[in-house]
């Protein structure tokens, strides 16, 4: 082989991997990508004229390979669980047993029967090498929630990749890992070395993969764990993994006094190691870290479930040992859960407003985030065939943005003897007969299928409808169960002496939503039209309909062909309009509401140019300045279509404290390009708007 292009070939090689450390580890290149990539194809290049293709060449990252078979991996040093505390008492007592045993060892530093005065109960080794224990201090990391992998390097050169398993034995995932590329594939220390860390999807990667993924993943930590333990090491490459390494395991030529110590050298070995260890002397200095990582938690760009408290002295750690299950010099502080498993035990199917018939999941009761919960959505009956679930399955639940809880997935081991989940075929409100849409079912009584109504009623006495002051559900139920409320007309036809027959309705109360209601009569257009409730119409569409129209006649005439110039409106809602109008009984409750007298008028407003004239704006966080209908509403008065989704038609995004997946999905699409565009603050909005 030619001596000049093998050192040629060696030189890349280290240059590369040094650029790469450089740009995936510090965040700092040094040089720009188009070098790099002339670099890396001379590399190419070489390593196919000459056949030499080093083990720790980047070249070897491309993982481009689907795997037949994870192969068992034995670990060197076994992988140890944490003893977990929930709260603050928890870790105090940790931190006394600590003190204590410190103490007792100590206190028998110069007796030579340590052991018997020790006592029963002690876990102290003996004290045969004459010197105390220090004080005690710890080091405060973060409790990543992503994947544990447990890399060896032999002389150097990364030879294995595992998953923790059971802690003694893991499945192998070296071509997984590789494709990660913040990890070396060669390091200085030429000993047999065994180093833990946590591999995780970022927020950022999650939303660029869910923009165009045909199956969006459902959470950071499963979408990390499906990375790693995939085959198809292609799809691997894909979720663009990142990984932070904190612990040794296996370590031979290494001498260290600290875990602080173990820290820097793992940095020193350009292992990605998460800036965020502080030391702490007492647990008041514990816990006042705990409280700072908890308000900055939901800020960062991947999912951390708690923190690791673990004692600094490697000395002192030797003493105290091990338990069956957990080593005694560290401990989990676990954050409230955002999400858990648990037990599917029946579907519910509820009837809303338009009809649509949807599945709701009863649980066994799980807390969660300091929850409990025992209901969840389902969607429809293609979110249920899609996640797999069925009664008396196991499922995952997450809190969606710490709110709605959501089912994510089944566990498949609980499969076997759950059931399928079917679907009513009759409305379970009324019995009437249930059609099909798509994926969705419907209840087409709408006259008498009293949830239907009741809602309807609601919705259209709504403070964005007609705004009927002191409506409630529970009058709306009173109507139709008692008065024989059938149509919205009907609640112009209301008596004195029809609400005093109702439950907790007295004179005051009574005369107050009489007046509610005539006044109710006089309404913007925009108004009304969003208080007929037609399906995919919300607030800013019935403004730009009134706006389009200026007359409720005008808008009933309306064609598809019309209604689809008008911007933001497509053919779900230009479709959906058409039909609502189209039904000779809508016609017929129209016409009843403008008898009694309701009259809706439109007051044309014009919008001056302004740079969210036309735009869609999505709003994400919290503001300062603003309450989200405080916000909603002067961007609908400025001429912007407000929605609430991120999406390549999205043109700005309106950041305020604590974002989240919007601003992460918002800032992937900018990175990759092909879209206009642009995330604000809130000052940046103010000024944008002067």
């Amino acid at each position: 082989m030619d001596t000049v292009k093998e050192a040629r070939l060696r030189e890349l090689v280290a240059k590369l991997n040094q650029y790469a450390y450089e740009y995936y580890t510090l965040d700092n290149p040094s040089v720009s990508d188009a070098e790099y990539d002339r670099l890396y194809d001379e590399l190419r290049a070489l390593e196919e004229e000459t056949g030499l293709i080093l083990p720790d060449s980047p070249t070897q990252r491309v993982g481009d390979v689907i795997l037949t078979e994870f192969k068992k991996h034995t670990h060197l040093v076994r992988l140890w669980s944490l003893d977990k505390a929930q709260n603050y008492g928890e870790l105090r007592a940790w931190e006394q047993r600590l003190r204590k045993a410190r103490e007792e060892y100590n206190a028998n530093l110069h007796n030579s029967q340590a052991e018997n005065v020790a006592g029963e109960g002690s876990f102290l080794t003996e004290n045969t090498d004459g010197s105390p224990l220090p004080p005690l201090a710890y080091v405060v990391t973060y409790k990543f929630d992503g994947l544990t992998v447990n890399l060896t390097y032999d002389e150097g050169l990364l030879v294995h990749a595992a998953t923790r398993g059971t802690g003694e034995i893991g499945e192998e995932i070296l071509a997984q890992v590789k494709t990660i590329k913040s990890i070396p594939l060669r390091i200085a220390h030429s000993s047999m070395l065994e180093i833990r860390g946590e591999a995780l999807m970022t927020k950022q990667a999650f939303a660029a993969y869910n923009a165009t993924a045909a199956v969006p993943l459902k959470n950071l930590r499963n979408a990390a764990a499906g990375a790693l333990r995939n085959l198809d090491v292609r799809e691997t490459v894909k979720r663009n993994l990142i990984a932070y390494f904190y612990d040794l395991g296996y370590r031979e030529g290494t001498d260290f006094t600290s875990y602080s110590e173990i820290l820097a050298f793992l940095k020193e070995q350009g292992l990605p190691v998460h800036p965020y260890h502080v030391r702490c002397t007492d647990m008041n200095e514990v816990i006042a870290e705990i409280e700072k990582i908890a308000q900055i938690r939901d800020t960062l760009d991947f999912e951390i479930d708690g923190v690791v408290i673990a004692v600094d002295d490697l000395r002192t750690r030797e003493k105290l040992g091990y338990t069956i299950k957990f080593p005694r010099w560290a401990i989990a502080y676990k954050f409230a859960a955002k999400d858990d498993v648990t037990t599917l035990l029946d579907v519910e199917w509820n009837v809303g407003r338009t009809g649509k018939v949807t599945p709701t999941a009863i649980l066994e009761p799980v807390d969660i985030g300091g929850v409990t919960i025992k209901r969840a959505t389902l969607n429809n009956i293609d979110d249920i065939e899609r996640k797999g679930v069925k009664l008396g399955c196991q499922v995952f639940i997450r809190r969606s943005n710490d709110v709605i809880p959501e089912i994510t997935g089944v566990v498949e081991d609980s499969l076997a003897e759950a059931q399928e989940i079917e679907v009513p075929e009759v409305c379970p409100a009324c019995g009437a007969k249930l059609v099909r849409e798509g994926v969705h079912f419907f209840c087409e009584n709408s006259l008498s299928c009293k949830p239907q109504l009741v809602k309807s009623l609601v919705h259209f006495a709504s403070r964005d409808a007609l705004n009927i002051e002191g409506f409630s559900e529970k009058t709306a139920e009173q109507l139709f169960e008692k008065l024989d409320i059938r149509e919205l007309s009907d609640l112009y036809t209301l008596t004195e002496e029809d609400l005093l027959s109702l439950e907790k309705f007295k004179k005051k109360k009574t005369e107050n939503l009489l007046k509610a209601i005539e006044k109710s009569k006089t309404c913007t257009l925009s108004a009304f039209i969003y208080a007929l409730g037609i399906p995919n119409v919300g607030k800013k569409t019935a403004l730009d309909l009134a706006n389009n129209f200026a007359s409720l006649e005008a808008l009933m005439k309306a064609d598809k062909d019309e209604l689809l110039k008008i911007p933001d409106i497509g053919e779900i809602v230009a479709g959906s309009i058409v039909s609502f109008f189209a039904d000779e009984k809508i016609k017929e409750s129209i016409e009843k509401l403008l008898q009694v007298g309701v009259k809706p008028h439109f007051q044309g407003s014009e919008v001056k140019a302004n740079p969210f004239s036309g735009k869609t704006v999505v709003v994400t966080g919290t503001l300062q300045k603003y309450t989200r209908g405080e916000i909603e509403k002067l961007l609908i008065d400025l001429g912007a279509n407000v929605s609430s989704s991120v999406s390549k038609k999205t043109d700005y995004v309106l950041v305020g404290e604590n974002a989240g997946s919007k601003l992460a999905k918002a800032q992937a699409l900018v990175e990759k390009g092909g879209t206009n565009l642009r995330i604000l603050t809130e000052d940046e909005f103010e000024d944008l708007r002067k």
